[in-house]
């Protein structure tokens, strides 16, 4: 075990007399100050549930396989991946041509803990008499889904090393990511296959193709032709393991379980190596900061299991012996834009009790209940007004007035309708993978009736950073550290963020502990660059953000390094504060602010609400051809750019801060069109390059 270094010389932040730049506002104190740190020197803070460190949940429990095996004997009969059947899939032509599939799914089928752990099993053995050598690699290109998790939890049964890959991955970064961590086993959708295929022949080490079945497609082996792989449905591995079992080959605390590609905001996906210890230590983490986690619980698992968000939620869950339901973001609500009208979405259907998020789909949840509060008007939109109000002011005046009697009125009065959106029973919400506005926070805070447990981690922190605890209202922040990790917080000067900074200390946020991952495959200069280990042996993480640290030992991401950019009079901008800032905006569904160092104004190019700009255009009588015929006109710029002003206005931006000109960008930018990733943060890098000539134009106009 590594030692973490901390002797006796901890103490609450509010009594560190060194630190007076720190508020001794009174509240609960959430992190505490650790004064004998190794590594560099900065503002260290732990969690303040633990007087050390953690690194797993249970005696025994120190790998994935331990894990796993642990949980599903405790839990043998309980329920743990759920999904739904496919009932009947059909295409409809909307008026412009274009077409839809719609699907009808039935209800949830389950199977239990044992029979999960008994499916993981077989495969493994499945893996292993199909030819699959004990040191190789298996990789995992395919939708979140149970067999999905079976086949990841069946890999660590034979210590196989499991790479992981967004399924929207484009093809030059797949076939990079397959061929430099020499995978031998792929196991994808059989959807995926066509493309395997196209790709095939600059497949330098794959010997095996293992796909999941899905319901109404037909696989065609014949398309790998000429290739000498070995071509196997996921239920043919696995009754080749159950008729042929094999004993495990467990792994152990530091062998590397997981290599996980990101769809990073820069040129190719990285690899991130991490090790059975550093998942285990961030599961045990989250599973103290839950309320009440336990077997009473329902998940709904939709988010991308290649990201490291959704894979570390739903292995908390599975330590937790908590059910698990999955679905899609396409099939989410009885709204969602895959199902077909009148049948129920996966919230309905699941009625889950837990669910992840990221901000982009809580916006949105946000922007469809105001959007339906309008159009209803009269006495629902004056009782939801006045009952948000009154919501408000009692979540932001204290805890009893959160959640005491008056919630229980305006509950049944006017929220509990929408908490039926998703399924009625939420109880807590995980967020992570982008900062989530103090609007939105609030907002489903209030209508869903739930706390927010908004995280911060990296997948270079296995998900592991920062987590806000289920009795904290207040807003914008990620809460204290988890009880695996340090949050260090080192000045800045260049940027002019210091630990000494009043009335909040300030710096970039450097995260060490027992989640900090083992670096990034064959890239020993970008390691070395962003990872170091400190005379205890402590693993730290340089993550480029920048942070400060509110009185009660909580952080705020405030700013990010490679994002603030000088203008030509000196002034510095930050493009994500700004897109943050510009998001809360009606008109907005997504925002790249760009500055060019040789101008003294900033630019943006935004893609618009398509809803919300024609019913604009609707009301105001403004005639149109198409989509990109609206959002070229003049009064559509200018309608959306006035919008844009108010709300810099209320988030008080400067002037140089507010764009200048903006385009409005008729296409969504989705992770398949390799714009945005995963998580729907913006790829930089290639929307600049995408829109070099409109970026130009702007500035030149």
């Amino acid at each position: 075990m590594v030692d973490t270094g901390e002797g006796q010389l901890e103490s609450p932040l509010l009594q560190h007399a060194n630190n007076d730049n720190i508020s001794s506002k009174k509240g609960k104190q959430r992190g505490q100050q650790v004064l004998d740190v190794g590594g560099e020197p900065g503002l260290t803070i732990r969690s303040g549930r633990f007087p050390t460190l953690i690194q797993c949940p249970w005696e025994g429990a120190t790998t994935m396989a331990a894990l796993f095996e642990q949980s599903c004997r405790k839990h043998v009969n309980g329920r743990c991946l759920g999904s739904r059947k496919l009932i009947s899939r059909e295409v409809i032509t909307a008026g412009d041509g274009r077409k839809f599939e719609k699907v009808h799914l039935g209800d949830y089928e389950w199977q239990t803990y044992g029979e999960t752990f008994d499916r993981a099993c077989h495969f493994a053995s499945g893996l292993n008499r199909l030819g699959h050598a004990t040191d190789g690699r298996a990789a995992i290109f395919a939708e979140t889904r149970p067999e999905w998790l079976i086949a990841f939890q069946g890999c660590f049964r034979q210590n196989i090393t499991v790479v992981t890959i967004y399924a929207s991955l484009g093809e030059d970064a797949l076939i990079h990511s397959l061929n430099e961590t020499e995978v031998t086993t792929l196991i994808c959708d059989s959807k995926q296959l066509k493309k395997i295929a196209a790709i095939c022949s600059s497949l330098e080490t794959i010997k095996h193709v293992v796909y999941f079945e899905d319901d109404g497609i037909t696989v065609d082996s014949d398309i790998f032709s000429g290739m000498s792989w070995t071509i196997s449905s996921f239920k043919d591995v696995e009754k080749l393991g159950k008729e042929n079992p094999l004993a495990p080959s467990l792994p152990a605390n530091d062998d590397i379980a997981v290599i996980m590609y990101t769809s990073g905001s820069t040129g190719l996906p990285k690899g991130v190596m991490m090790t059975h210890g550093n998942i285990v230590a961030t599961a045990a983490g989250v599973m103290t900061i839950i309320p009440n986690l336990g077997k009473n619980d329902v998940y709904l698992a939709y988010l991308p299991l290649a990201h490291i968000f959704e894979l570390a939620a739903e292995i908390v869950m599975l330590s937790s012996g908590t059910a698990i339901g999955y679905g899609s973001a396409l099939t989410l609500t009885d709204t969602s834009n895959k199902v077909k009208k009148g049948t129920q979405g996966d919230a309905t259907a699941l009625k889950p009790t837990l669910m992840a998020s990221v901000p982009a789909i809580l916006d949105r949840i946000r922007d469809g209940v105001r959007k339906k509060v309008e159009e209803k008007g009269g006495l629902a939109k004056t009782l939801f007004n006045v009952g948000y109000k009154r919501r408000l002011a009692a979540v932001e005046g204290s805890w009893l007035g959160a959640w005491g009697l008056e919630k229980i009125f305006w509950d049944f009065l006017v929220f509990r309708k929408i908490r039926a959106f998703l399924g009625g029973n939420i109880r807590f919400m995980l967020c992570g993978g982008a900062p989530l506005s103090s609007d939105t926070q609030r907002f489903i805070n209030i209508c869903m009736g739930a706390p927010i447990g908004q995280g911060y981690g990296l997948t270079e922190t296995c998900a592991g950073g920062a987590f806000s605890e289920a009795d904290d209202l207040a807003v914008g922040r990620v809460g204290p550290p988890l009880p695996c990790c340090y949050v260090k917080l080192v000045s800045w000067e260049e940027g002019g963020y210091l630990t000494s900074d009043k009335p909040m200390p300030r710096g970039e946020v450097v995260i060490g502990g027992f989640s900090v991952t083992r670096g990034y495959f064959k890239n020993e200069a970008k390691t070395n660059e962003v990872y170091k280990v400190d005379e205890r042996g402590v693993r730290w993480f340089y993550t480029g953000d920048i942070g400060q640290f509110h009185h009660d030992g909580c952080l705020e991401i405030i700013d990010r390094k490679k994002d603030i950019v000088k203008l030509q009079h000196g002034e510095y901008i930050s493009l994500g504060k700004v897109e943050a800032a510009l998001s809360s905006c009606n008109y907005v569904d997504n925002v790249m602010v760009y500055a060019d160092p040789f101008h003294s104004y900033c630019v943006a190019l935004v893609v618009p609400v398509l809803k919300a700009i024609e019913n604009w255009a609707q009301s105001n009588g403004i005639e149109y051809k198409d989509v990109a015929d609206l959002c070229g006109k003049s009064e559509t710029v200018q309608e959306v750019q006035q919008s844009l002003l108010k709300a810099a206005k209320v988030a008080k931006l400067d002037k140089f801060e507010i764009p200048a000109k903006i385009k409005l960008m008729s296409e969504p930018w989705t992770p398949e069109s390799g714009l945005v990733t995963a998580a729907l943060k913006l790829k930089r890098e290639q929307l600049k390059t995408k829109f070099k000539d409109d970026l130009t134009m702007l500035y030149q106009s």
